[in-house]
């Protein structure tokens, strides 16, 4: 039996009578783009990772780009961030003009390292941008420290951890500001491209919404340019009517990866990290496959029709958009090496019984036959 590594079909022709109603109540209005869905989806969301303050933008990478704006960073700066991540975040650290300066991650959790974090930092330091990678918290105690000793602004990227909590806090409102995407295949999903940028900061807020809208102020004042960062008003009234599922589906994630736990285990893998003061959202299962055992568990698996990804096929200083950092091999040896050996399993909160019971006959239908 085939497993997809997501369907995003099954959540949606389940909620479609809601989904087709807040579709035609948006259209009817006439209210496209900001606006009131766009307000009150922000004030649901903003109470959801209680904030005080979430500005609704068109997607979590321009929700980085808003974020470094707002925060006056550009040339000449340098954002410490993780290489083990999509490349969309040292690419907005790029795109404000700014250097990405990439520290190594730790071999458990594989976020940041924080023992790594001070030997990176600069006079042009401005930043640092952790990642809750997979939907595990970064070690965000350590790094807020870090950055109040030296000055330096935190940026949570929070993409993946939507409901995760560092200390029984959710993510999102520990650093002094986050970002937030709703891609598809994030744990609460657009239907399209959205984002959002969080904040406690009053004035950080105000910022952030000017900036949202080229940088235009009362008077069509602009003295800095930002951008066409809008949230629509469609993609809004439909998150506002999927954010009420989301404590069910996060349980639901939390509940498979329980049992991927159990039955992977004896195996000869590691399954994901996880700690009593970081609750994991699972948005991403990753396991860990030492050596040269990934690659051929991968083809295995697709052979079998069971889905699966590398995450990520390079880490990000080791593309060619970054070779200018001198970023050259060994230079980030854990993240280099987790590059090679990380393989998500199907995780979906409509995945039933049988078909994980299905990725699990898999594996270790290829761990018997090593």
């Amino acid at each position: 039996m085939p497993v997809p590594l997501t369907d995003l079909t099954r959540q949606h022709q389940a909620m479609m009578p809601q989904l087709r109603e807040a579709f035609i109540e948006v259209a009817a209005s006439g209210q496209l783009i900001l606006g009131p869905y766009v307000r009150e989806f922000e004030k649901e969301i903003a109470g959801y990772c209680g904030v005080k303050h979430a500005i609704g933008v068109s997607s979590g990478n321009d929700a980085i780009i808003l974020a470094l704006l707002a925060l006056g960073i550009g040339e000449g700066d340098e954002v410490i961030t993780t290489p083990l991540a999509y490349l969309h975040i040292a690419e907005s650290i790029a795109r404000v003009g700014a250097t990405p300066v990439f520290a190594d991650i730790d071999p458990r959790t594989y976020n940041l390292d924080v023992d790594h974090l001070p030997g990176r930092i600069t006079a042009k330091t401005k930043a640092i941008l952790p990642t809750h990678l997979f939907g595990l918290p970064a070690e965000m105690d350590a790094i807020n420290s870090l950055a109040a000793e030296h000055g330096l602004k935190v940026i949570e990227d929070t993409d993946m951890a939507i409901g995760a909590k560092y200390n029984g806090k959710p993510v999102g409102g520990i650093g002094d500001v986050a970002t937030m995407s709703f891609y598809p295949t994030k744990n609460l999903a657009a239907l399209g491209d959205a984002g959002a940028v969080l904040t406690n900061d009053d004035d950080l807020a105000a910022r952030l919404k000017t900036l949202r809208v080229h940088g235009i102020e009362p008077g069509f004042v602009v003295s800095q340019l930002g951008g066409a960062f809008r949230l629509d008003g469609l993609q809004a009234k439909l998150l506002s009517v999927k954010l009420p599922h989301l404590e069910e589906w996060t349980a639901k994630r939390r509940e498979m990866a329980k049992r991927y736990h159990k039955l992977l285990e004896p195996l000869a893998l590691t399954t994901p990290f996880e700690a009593e003061s970081r609750e994991h959202v699972f948005n991403q299962y990753v396991i860990r496959v030492r050596g040269e055992g990934r690659e051929p568990l991968r083809m295995h698996l697709d052979a079998m029709g069971i889905g699966n990804r590398v995450y990520y096929p390079k880490p990000v200083h080791r593309l060619a958009c970054f070779a200018d950092l001198d970023y050259g091999p060994g230079s980030l040896p854990i993240a280099e090496k987790a590059s090679q050996e990380l393989l998500a399993l199907p995780m979906f909160p409509e995945m039933t019984r049988e078909e994980q019971d299905e990725v699990v006959g898999a594996v270790r239908d290829f761990f018997a036959g090593d």
